[in-house]
């Protein structure tokens, strides 16, 4: 009887790609195997003490102990103001334009809960972070996948995004109500200038939809990059709102602090539904996490020169061991290309072959959307040494697929 009940929502999910590879490590791991893991972009460095000390404070205080505020206590939401007019010039209420969230994965999913009616059809660019894909199919809404190019130096094609777009919306029946981007880019690391959401805007207002805006690596950028904000354009509140999360700048991923800006009236949406599903992060969370955007900011340019040295390592030995990997300008990520000769085998069958016989982790690109099938994501969050005994044992498994 049981077994003829149908979830509706679960069924149009499809498996997770990534699982596939992480029970393949797993088994590894359980059998003895030494696994040098770039699969996940789960950072590995300490959060900075004076976080962590204003947290244990706060904890220990019995009034913060007891239920929080959904949308965020007012101190870390002016916070969060207050850290877009410091970068951006950018200036926000705190009570109308702010929403803290439980990491900007909550806050997206719940958005989109909040804004979407059945059939509303959003554009989402691929290879695509999955939850910006899915969580539209979750919400009952769907969702048009737009390919989108870039150079060599992960820079965005303008021309060749806008013309897939003016596609899109053209083709699109009914009419797009919501478009995701992503830069700096999660998979492909691709950046965009301010210039991009001048464009962006303009069109937005045109053709009235709604633009979505992750800018989740904000701060993990190098050789001279700068993450642009959509806020910087005028008159970008009237069709934006745009997230970011405390998880890679502050090596806060288990804290799950983020937050959304922007838009009143989807903000308003947001600020409504977390209060049916929650009470908020906890309150000695928050205050910390209002310490790490008011305080010292050298440990955020401490984890980026971090990152930035792993990345020049990876290069350096993948290269050397025969695996050329063009150089990214931002986000704590690779995307390689797969080796020209291995490009048949696809991503989830290299990936697989690269956990087993060179005991190295990476994500196939298959899971962020077929466009991403000749590439792997390579997560920079081992230490130097691990990464240049990747590369030897990559440089093994080359050689013998290569004999």
């Amino acid at each position: 009887m049981f077994d003829e009940i149908q979830f509706n929502t679960i069924s149009r999910l499809p498996n997770y790609v990534f699982a596939e590879v992480n029970d393949i490590k797993m088994k590894a791991r359980h059998a003895g195997d030494d696994i040098i893991d770039f699969s996940m972009g789960n950072p590995d460095g300490p959060t900075p003490a004076h976080i962590v000390d204003k947290l244990v404070e706060a904890a220990r205080k019995p009034k913060n102990n007891r239920y929080s505020v959904s949308k965020g206590i007012y101190k870390l939401r002016l916070a969060i103001t207050d850290w877009y007019e410091r970068r951006y010039g950018v200036k926000l209420d705190p009570e109308k334009e702010a929403v803290a969230t439980m990491g900007s994965k909550e806050g997206y999913v719940h958005l989109v809960q909040a804004i979407t009616n059945p059939g509303d059809i959003a554009i989402v660019p691929e290879p695509a972070y999955p939850i910006h894909t899915h969580a539209f199919i979750i919400a009952g809404g769907n969702v048009v996948k737009m390919n989108f190019k870039y150079n060599e130096k992960f820079e965005l094609d303008y021309d060749n995004f806008f013309s897939n777009l003016k596609d899109a919306i053209e083709e699109s029946m009914p009419k797009p109500k919501f478009l995701v981007v992503n830069f700096p880019h999660n998979p492909t690391t691709v950046t965009v200038k301010k210039d991009f959401y001048e464009k962006l805007v303009a069109l937005a207002k045109k053709e009235r939809f709604y633009i979505l805006s992750d800018i989740a690596y904000a701060d993990l950028t190098y050789d001279g990059y700068k993450t642009p904000s959509i806020f910087e354009v005028e008159g970008a509140k009237d069709v934006a709102v745009e997230s970011f999360t405390l998880s890679k700048s502050y090596n806060m991923a288990g804290w799950r602090v983020g937050f959304t800006v922007g838009n009143p009236k989807l903000i308003g949406a947001l600020q409504k539904i977390k209060s049916w599903f929650d009470y908020g992060m906890f309150t000695p969370v928050q205050i910390a996490a209002t310490v790490a955007l008011n305080g010292p900011q050298e440990c955020v340019k401490e984890i980026t020169d971090i990152y930035e040295g792993r990345r020049n390592v990876l290069l350096e030995s993948f290269d050397n061991a025969g695996w050329h990997i063009n150089k990214p300008s931002a986000t704590m990520f690779i995307w390689a290309r797969i080796p020209e000769k291995l490009r048949y085998l696809g991503s989830m069958k290299f990936s697989k072959e690269l956990l087993q016989e060179a005991k190295v982790a990476v994500s196939p690109g298959i899971g962020f959307g077929e466009h991403g099938d000749e590439y792997v994501r390579i997560a920079l969050i081992e230490n130097h040494n691990r990464i240049r005994q990747a590369a030897r044992n990559i440089k093994y498994y080359l050689k013998v697929k290569n004999a």
